[in-house]
């Protein structure tokens, strides 16, 4: 069962289109309101450094970024969380972004959705999560399937 809204997403994205644009850099931002629950998705060739400068952002640490990579020619989704840093503890928030990852999951895959229909191989990439941490416990990259996964149905 999806958890995402589309009508609480909001995407930017900086390329012309999608069919325009190539994979790789391909960047998503992603941060939220707690007041309104809307998610404010940017979609660039680099992560939205101007995004990341509002003040609940910069106290709460809780925005999600991911970069499309290529490696021998394969492609893979990173996804970047940080764990260390904002409020709460650290497992407080490495269980807060472990339970909301679907969600954000969603939004990547939703907001970006035409550029899944140019190029549908990418719904079977891998899907990379980087949880940051100065604490060795709660480093860690794992696998988190692949986007097909996070498919809204109604998308098509």
């Amino acid at each position: 069962m999806s958890r995402l809204n589309p009508e609480k997403l909001h995407v930017t994205i900086t390329f012309p289109t999608a069919s325009e644009s190539g994979l790789t850099p391909r960047c998503y931002t992603l941060t939220h309101s707690d007041r309104t629950g809307d998610l404010f998705l940017t979609i660039a060739p680099e992560f939205n450094r101007q995004q990341l400068k509002g003040w609940q952002t910069r106290l709460m640490r809780d925005e999600v970024l991911a970069e499309w990579l290529e490696d021998e020619g394969r492609c893979s989704l990173n996804v970047y969380c940080q764990i260390s840093g904002g409020i709460g503890t650290l497992k407080f928030r490495d269980r807060i972004f472990r339970q909301e990852l679907p969600l954000v999951l969603e939004a990547f895959r939703y907001g970006d959705q035409q550029h899944f229909l140019t190029d549908p191989v990418l719904d079977k990439a891998p899907i990379k999560v980087h949880f940051r941490s100065k604490k060795e416990k709660f480093n860690k990259i794992e696998d988190w399937g692949s986007l097909e996964n996070y498919r809204l149905f109604e998308e098509y």
